[in-house]
């Protein structure tokens, strides 16, 4: 009987020992890549659409309240018109010189509004003063926003004798009267915008401070904090990817109602003269009209359209800041 002796062939996925390489078919190129680029891009694209989910929702909230929506349509023509106003009225509209008309004309044709004691169109030096008057409200709002959520994020998170100390500083600046550390400040300093500017935000912030450091304690009494520390989270890392996302809504609604302050807080200073004389802003239409003698004399033209506009301002900013609150907050219970 003959034995076949005749090796059985080695299976494909045994190495050639010719080449020294596998026979079997080649791994997809999908499956070499990185594993890590699609998950990063998926989870950034799921972050974003968690961000516009969140918009759209709090836009429908919004629009719930009529208020808001009124305040909100009146900034955006206020905006639409400061930002507009060099094609109305040109930088010659402060020009005493140049003036077109006379002395504190009554409302005609020409001057809707009147003129001032040296000629000039109110209506004109109205449209141009909104500019400083907004930037003035937005810029001095922001500071102290700024400045009181440092302090709060800061007091709130580290606490111990730190959190006491700022805290003290913080009543002492919430007992003294902010208008009249802000008449300090613009006295001492030279009269400019920036100094009124850093008057208004640097007196005005304790409010926004005590709310923001009550936020940051109820946020890190929660238990994704104390995971985020156990897996190495330091306080930087704790206070600006935890603690400062939850506490923004807050500070977004803060900010809202600051900017109406501030803008009564410069119309103030510039009224009692502490003003940047070299522009044209609300509060110095207020204070020429005081000089000119417009309330003895029975002027009303030269005193009403600052005022309204003004009170206007204030008061578009106070329903926009109230809608958001009711959004972010509706435990608040403010009506619609």
């Amino acid at each position: 009987m003959t034995i076949d002796k005749t090796p059985p062939n080695p299976p494909e996925s045994e190495e050639s020992p010719e080449t020294g390489a596998e026979t079997s078919a080649p791994v997809p190129a999908a499956a070499t890549s990185s594993a890590g680029e699609p998950a990063t891009r998926s989870a950034s694209s799921l972050a974003w659409a968690r961000r516009r989910a969140s918009v759209s929702r709090f836009w429908r909230q919004y629009r719930a309240h009529r208020a808001g929506l009124l305040g909100l349509a009146g900034l955006a023509v206020i905006a639409l018109i400061a930002l507009t106003s060099p094609l109305f009225v040109g930088g010659d509209v402060q020009s005493v010189t140049d003036a077109p008309g006379t002395a504190l004309e009554s409302p005609s044709g020409e001057f809707p509004l009147g003129t001032d004691q040296f000629g000039r169109s109110l209506l004109g030096l109205l449209i141009w003063g909104a500019r400083i008057s907004l930037i003035v409200g937005l810029l001095a709002a922001a500071l102290s926003v700024a400045i009181g959520t440092f302090v709060g994020i800061i007091a709130g998170h580290f606490g111990g004798w730190f959190a006491t100390v700022a805290m003290r500083v913080t009543d002492w600046f919430l007992v003294m009267p902010a208008l009249v550390l802000a008449i300090v400040l613009a006295t001492v300093m030279s009269r400019s915008i920036w100094t009124v500017i850093l008057a208004i935000g640097v007196t005005s912030w304790p409010t926004t401070a005590r709310l923001v450091r009550a936020q940051t304690i109820a946020v890190e009494s929660r238990p994704y904090i104390e995971r985020a520390r156990a897996l190495g989270g330091g306080h930087g890392h704790v206070m600006t990817r935890h603690v400062l996302p939850n506490v923004m809504p807050l500070v977004l609604a803060q900010t809202t109602l600051g900017i109406s302050t501030a803008i009564l807080t410069e119309a103030t200073l510039a009224f009692l003269g502490l003003g940047d004389p070299s522009v044209v802003s609300w509060g110095g239409m207020l204070q020429d009209a005081r000089e000119a003698g417009a309330v003895s004399s029975g002027h009303w033209w030269y005193l009403a359209p600052p005022g309204i506009a003004i009170a206007l301002v204030a008061l578009a900013f106070t329903l926009c800041g109230r809608a958001i609150e009711a959004v972010l907050n509706p435990k608040l219970g403010v009506s619609r």
